[in-house]
């Protein structure tokens, strides 16, 4: 077989690079602020961009620790198929649960770690306690994109890479004022967009232990 010439090496290395960068510029990303009724950043709200067409999702696993008697994140968000562990720190046993739709399970009283993880594979939200403990609490919305984001203290996101079309926005927060509601906005990405979700929520408290 006989060797490629440098030039023609040239050309298919900056042809391939021209291909590379001509799909990153068909990608955008939506900035994304999440506001209560009066104007203040949310905290642990969950937002993702559902596409038009579907997608091929890309699992990960996902950690959900029991500490202190508190469930450790209180909010999580994966993608469906995703499975998920849920490790026990403290000095007691716990007996997870979920009685939700979209996941109903059972991890009886135990200490450690789990044999096996929990597959998440509906979407929806899905909401833990502990059967020993009826103060912990902890959320898990289960996404058919892999376009998603949790808010921080500041109530901002970045949605990254979206491919240029048209896109369902949506947000979910545990304490929205209505059981099961999720707010939806239609949007179409053609580069970078902007979008203010205002959510309108009900007094919620989890309990915090000292």
């Amino acid at each position: 077989m006989k060797k490629l010439s440098i030039h023609y090496q040239l050309f298919l290395t900056f042809s391939i690079l021209l291909a590379v960068f001509s799909g990153r510029l068909q990608a955008g990303e939506i900035s994304v602020d999440v506001l209560d009724s009066a104007g203040a950043p949310i905290e642990n709200a969950v937002v993702y961009a559902e596409p038009e067409n579907k997608v091929a999702l890309t699992t990960a696993p996902a950690v959900i620790e029991q500490r202190g008697k508190q469930f450790n994140p209180l909010v999580s968000v994966v993608q469906t198929g995703s499975e998920i562990t849920f490790p026990n720190f403290d000095s007691v046993r716990h007996h997870v649960y979920s009685f939700s739709p979209a996941k109903t399970f059972e991890l009886k009283l135990y200490a450690g770690v789990p044999a096996s993880p929990v597959k998440f594979d509906k979407a929806g939200t899905v909401v833990l306690g502990c059967n020993i403990h009826d103060f912990m609490l902890a959320f898990i919305e289960v996404v058919d994109t892999p376009y998603f984001a949790k808010t921080g203290k500041t109530g901002k996101v970045v949605l990254h890479d979206l491919p240029n079309g048209n896109y369902t926005l949506k947000a979910w927060h545990y304490a929205l004022a209505k059981e099961k509601e999720i707010f939806e906005k239609p949007i179409t990405v053609k580069g970078s967009e902007v979008a203010t979700v205002n959510l309108t929520l009900k007094p919620f408290l989890i309990p915090v232990r000292k």
